[in-house]
């Protein structure tokens, strides 16, 4: 069965009664490049388990079938759940959980269905929840690699050189514990329903360890999102809104790190930061 082909689509959807839900952000991929350029980003194979969040039909599903060692595909939407008995029947690797995946415990969920393999994650998700998603495996160490198509901006944004306009406090984040790689387009009318705007693939491989050695670990994140608080603002003017300190003491600190007094957090690098939460730690 050709999962990307739009009459089999329409007649698989139509004889289990689907409809479509837009507060679930779902779009089926209808071109089979798509989900193979996917699973080969994602450089799964025989000695790996696959987490995949809202699997839809299948298309990416069955890809990765083919090359893990095993694939666990996490389905909120209960009328997908027949559909998929359907179309993963002929891949015994793959089980399908239903269930939200902001509530499941991924590492218990890992430890389970991936005994003696490499956990990495592959995914085509939804726009509402990219970030809350990313940030939950981001936070679960046993996963090496996270392989997703998300909205093009919000890859690029991800992806953005430290220090340049186009990151942000969750980039940062990210470039904390991952590597990431913006890999490729994927054109809006390549979908069924289209999106508005074009996707993209964005590969994160987790460090061996953080590109920079903090004192407070939690400080430092508190001063990573403070930095972004007031984008048009001063660092030492979002600092002190979001620290509530002195604004002359935080100037200080950021002179003391060598920064220009009328530096944004928008123009800091993981150094930077990391130096300016230590100089802040100690005042």
């Amino acid at each position: 069965m050709n999962l990307c082909d739009y009459d089999t689509i329409r007649e698989l959807l139509g004889r289990h009664g689907f409809h479509f839900s837009k507060s679930m952000g779902q779009n089926f991929l209808i071109d089979p490049q798509v989900p193979y350029d996917i699973a080969a980003s994602s450089q799964a194979d025989e000695g790996c388990g696959v987490l995949e969040i809202g699997p839809g039909i299948g298309p990416l599903t069955a890809e990765l079938a083919q090359r893990a060692g095993k694939v666990v595909s996490v389905e909120l939407d209960k009328s997908l759940l027949p559909v998929l008995a359907e179309t993963m029947a002929p891949y015994p690797n793959v089980e399908i959980v239903p269930g939200d995946v902001m509530k499941l415990d991924l590492e218990a969920l890992a430890a389970e269905k991936f005994q003696g393999l490499r956990p990495i994650v592959c995914a085509n998700l939804p726009y509402n929840i990219t970030t809350p998603v990313l940030t939950k495996l981001v936070e679960t160490p046993c996963f090496e690699a996270i392989t997703v198509l998300i909205q093009k901006e919000v890859a690029q944004r991800l992806a953005a050189p430290q220090g340049s306009s186009d990151g942000g406090s969750f980039s940062m984040f990210l470039q904390y514990y991952m590597e990431t790689e913006y890999l490729f387009d994927v054109p809006r009318e390549k979908f069924l329903p289209a999106p508005k705007v074009t996707s993209a693939v964005l590969r994160c491989v987790r460090r061996e360890k953080p590109p920079v050695s903090v004192r407070d670990e939690d400080f430092f994140f508190r001063c990573l999102r403070g930095a972004f608080l007031l984008r048009r603002k001063t660092l030492a003017n979002s600092l002190a809104a979001a620290l509530r300190r002195d604004k002359a003491a935080i100037q200080e600190a950021i002179e003391a790190c060598g920064l220009p007094a009328t530096i944004r957090g928008e123009a800091l690098t993981l150094e930077d930061l990391a130096r300016l939460s230590d100089e802040l730690g100690n005042a």
